[in-house]
């Protein structure tokens, strides 16, 4: 009876496995490919046989349930913290952005006012607008729902340099959709959690190992109760008696299970349930509502160091981060640069992808201009992300069946899940606990990280 079969290895699947082996269940996992991660993993390149990070995944402060993900893994320490954030220039050095002495929500006042990318008048209207932003509150965030983000910077009198050097950067990266497009209280979400509430919630840690090393330690965390890690085993269906699952059909037979949790994307999910169990449970009939957003990381090798910084945000640029990814013993640099919110960069091949990389990498970065990459390899995420647009909070279901119907033994994971995050690796964290918690009755996630006393003072909280 404790039998749990859970489809996709990816975040929320390892998460979920976890608290049911913690609680004494038998989690069976089923992957299709040969590794774990999902979307937050690494691949061998075929050309020249690295192993490269299908997109640049980061951890923050904030994310409390992904760090406490990685702690039970042991894998903490290959995680590199990072509290300054450095913002292109040029011809000027990098702008930084760094927690100062002050108390949250002003730590970061003194480096806000050095940076020169923006004007005095812009500093104000952001200051205006973050203000604005502590005295709503978590809860005022509602009156905004249906509405985008840059409603919100409209009302509040952003100038177009604020807006494209300031906002835009921050809001893309974490919601992978436009201020013009994201839904106005995820966008909110960011910055009143990440860099209003408390000084440690933009710390910033990026993996020094590739992804897929963060989950070498599962498969034994698991079978140490029992459960099962199956590679390369592809789902076909949810087996469905027409009142409960029994398990799911997949390439090697049928897994037996007292419930399935199913951590894939809504449309796989879509795939794997029969229209009688789409009939029967209310939480599957919007999935086909729901659409995505794409990413774009293209990898590029420079055969000299062109960036010093460990990361660096490109300001009012169509490539928004480059991360430094290290130099080898030949003196290579490798630079991974993500472009968030791609949908007009999924069309093009990759030697126009390289073009327009380097250009904004030339503009970023003086010495890059008289070298060529050695090596560009670039990787289309092309379903990356749900897509965070106004209306989309009303389709995201929550783990387990409730007043509006459905299969009590069908748990559902996954980040675009009613997590109240964007889609990140901590509400995918957030909704494999709340999985497991479905069927453990535990309280797996952890508290927040509690607003600052003068931040709740201010209004925030």
């Amino acid at each position: 009876m404790k039998r749990v079969a859970i489809v996709g290895g990816g975040i929320a699947g390892i998460a979920a496995a976890l608290r049911l082996s913690e609680a004494g269940f038998t989690p069976i996992v089923l992957e299709t490919r040969g590794k774990l991660g999902g979307r937050a993993t690494s691949f061998v390149d075929p050309r020249t046989g690295k192993i490269l990070d299908n997109c640049q995944h980061v951890a923050m402060g904030c994310c409390v349930n992904l760090l406490d993900f990685y702690q039970r893994l042991g894998v903490l320490e290959r995680m590199q913290w990072h509290k300054e954030t450095y913002w292109a220039n040029p011809p000027h050095e990098p702008d930084v952005m760094r927690s100062g002495w002050l108390p949250a929500p002003a730590q970061f006042t003194g480096s806000f006012m050095r940076m020169r990318m923006i004007s005095f008048k812009d500093k104000v209207a952001i200051a205006f607008a973050m203000f604005k932003l502590m005295r709503m509150g978590y809860a005022g965030r509602e009156r905004w729902r249906g509405r985008v983000f840059m409603d919100f910077l409209q009302e509040t009198r952003q100038t177009t340099r604020a807006i494209e050097r300031f906002w835009e950067p921050v809001v893309v990266s974490a919601c992978n959709l436009s201020s013009a497009r994201v839904d106005a209280p995820m966008a909110m979400k960011v910055f009143q959690e990440g860099f209003l509430s408390h000084r440690f919630a933009s710390a910033m840690a990026l993996s020094v190992v590739p992804l897929l090393d963060l989950y070498d330690p599962a498969e034994a965390i698991i079978a140490k109760t029992g459960g099962q890690v199956k590679l390369g085993v592809s789902a076909q269906a949810i087996a469905f008696d027409g009142e409960r699952v029994t398990g799911v059909v997949t390439n090697e037979g049928l897994v037996q299970a007292a419930a399935v949790i199913s951590a894939v994307p809504f449309d796989r999910l879509l795939k794997l349930c029969s229209p009688t169990l789409q009939a029967k449970d209310a939480r599957l009939r919007n999935l086909d509502h729901m659409t995505t957003s794409p990413i774009l990381g293209v990898h590029l090798v420079y055969e000299k160091p062109v960036l010093d910084q460990p990361h660096m945000v490109l300001p009012a640029r169509a490539t928004q981060w480059l991360f430094n990814k290290g130099v080898d013993d030949a003196g290579r640099q490798h630079i991974h640069a993500v472009i968030s919110g791609a949908d007009a960069w999924m069309d093009l091949d990759e030697a126009d992808i390289a073009r327009r990389v380097r250009h904004d990498i030339d503009w970023a970065c003086p010495r890059a201009r008289s070298l060529a990459p050695t090596e560009v390899r670039s990787v289309k995420e092309k379903r990356a992300t749900f897509a965070a647009v106004p209306g989309f909070e009303a389709l995201r279901p929550g783990p387990r069946a409730n007043a509006t119907g459905g299969v009590d033994n069908l748990i559902l994971a996954g980040d675009w899940c009613d997590t109240g995050w964007p889609a990140t690796m901590e509400g995918a964290v957030r909704s494999g606990y709340a999985a497991a918690d479905a069927i453990t009755k535990n309280n797996s996630l952890q508290q927040e990280l509690p607003a600052a006393l003068l931040a709740r003072v201010a209004g925030l909280g």
